[in-house]
């Protein structure tokens, strides 16, 4: 995913000490693709193997296991996507416009014939090594904290309306981006991706909030065109 960093401090699992050589990375490249394309059980070492032109054994000389591999994976792609909320924070004022930037990494995702990992993962929980399970839960956690700050700043600005908890709304969303992505991709229509995510902004009043008008008391918003 091109993207961010948050810190993960809190409950992070341990990280490596030194970072991955060049072979390690191209091992993570090909492993990443493999995954958000057909899933961590749809993969094997022969298959990266044989895209890198490298025998099993040089594989397993870097990441001994599949699951060591898996939980390095879920390890770089969480500091890479808080790397690209950090990077949201740095560039965004706005609540508003920080999700729809945040709307965009999934998104550029998408544009490139990919899931995201880390949601990919998701629909294999049952199947995956306890350490792999903790890196998910500590990567949707983070999301859903900065989802839940900037939703918060957008209420106390008046930007966004809704009247459950921020951190709710924020697991709405979250989780809606990560199941329209997996429907946008059986249909083979990104369309259907950037039209449920525009519902979702206009929901909470973030589309285009300097035209919302006020009717009977209630705030309205324009919604996006069904296709």
């Amino acid at each position: 995913m091109a993207i961010s960093s948050i810190s993960f401090k809190k409950n992070a699992l341990p990280s490596r000490t030194a970072p991955p050589t060049a072979a390690a990375t191209a091992i993570l490249d090909v492993a990443e693709r493999l995954v958000q394309t057909r899933g961590y059980n749809g993969f094997s070492y022969a298959d990266i193997a044989a895209q890198l032109g490298v025998t099993k054994a040089s594989l397993h000389y870097h990441f001994r296991t599949k699951a060591e591999l898996g939980r390095a994976l879920i390890e770089r792609y969480r500091g890479l996507f808080g790397a690209a909320l950090g990077a949201i924070d740095q560039q965004a004022k706005e609540p508003r416009e920080k999700l729809k930037q945040y709307v965009g990494l999934y998104n550029s995702v998408l544009s490139n014939e990919r899931m995201c990992l880390c949601g990919m993962l998701a629909a294999e929980y049952a199947t995956l090594p306890a350490p792999m399970q903790v890196g998910l839960t500590l990567f949707f956690d983070a999301n859903e904290r900065w989802l839940t700050a900037v939703l918060e700043d957008g209420l106390r600005a008046g930007t966004f309306l809704f009247k459950e908890p921020a951190n709710e709304r924020a697991r709405v969303l979250l989780g809606a981006l990560e199941g329209v992505m997996l429907m946008a991709r059986s249909y083979g229509n990104p369309s259907r991706f950037h039209v449920a995510a525009a519902y979702m902004l206009a929901d909470l009043g973030a589309s285009n909030p300097s035209k919302q008008r006020q009717k009977s008391g209630r705030a309205t918003v324009r919604r996006p065109r069904r296709i």
